[in-house]
């Protein structure tokens, strides 16, 4: 077996484990949930009330961000599903929703978007979009 082969393997076994982990009995993460453009729009049809983080590595803000993201995942489990979905990776779903500045949340309602913010927002304004979203 190749050494590219080797670290190929090691990913893939890396992505299953986080995935299983992500997937509670009950069937709603209590973290982010890494997306790709290939099981984006399964993701957001899955559940009622979906957040989306669209971020990059590079990003700084992105960063500041992303522990607020971590931490709501576990209060609003069972109510709010957080999904992560990195712009430089993921360019047609970044050209669907029109993203040209992150970080970038998308609001999903039972599949359809529901609103978007952009900024590192603090946790209050993001709990605010997430009343709302519960309302529609």
């Amino acid at each position: 077996m190749s050494e590219i082969e080797k670290i190929r393997q090691k990913k893939l076994a890396e992505l299953m484990a986080r995935s299983t982990k992500t997937q509670p009995e009950d069937g709603h993460p209590d973290s982010p949930v890494e997306l790709t453009d290939s099981h984006f729009e399964e993701f957001i049809r899955r559940y009622d009330n979906v957040v989306v983080d669209c971020w990059a590595p590079w990003c700084g803000p992105c960063r500041m961000l992303s522990p607020t993201i971590e931490a709501m995942a576990m209060s609003f489990k069972g109510r709010v599903v957080f999904g992560k979905l990195n712009t430089d990776e993921n360019y047609e779903t970044t050209g669907r929703f029109g993203i040209s500045s992150i970080p970038t949340l998308l609001y999903f309602k039972k599949g359809e978007l529901a609103g978007r913010t952009v900024g590192a927002l603090p946790r209050s304004e993001i709990e605010k979009q997430l009343e709302y979203l519960e309302s529609l």
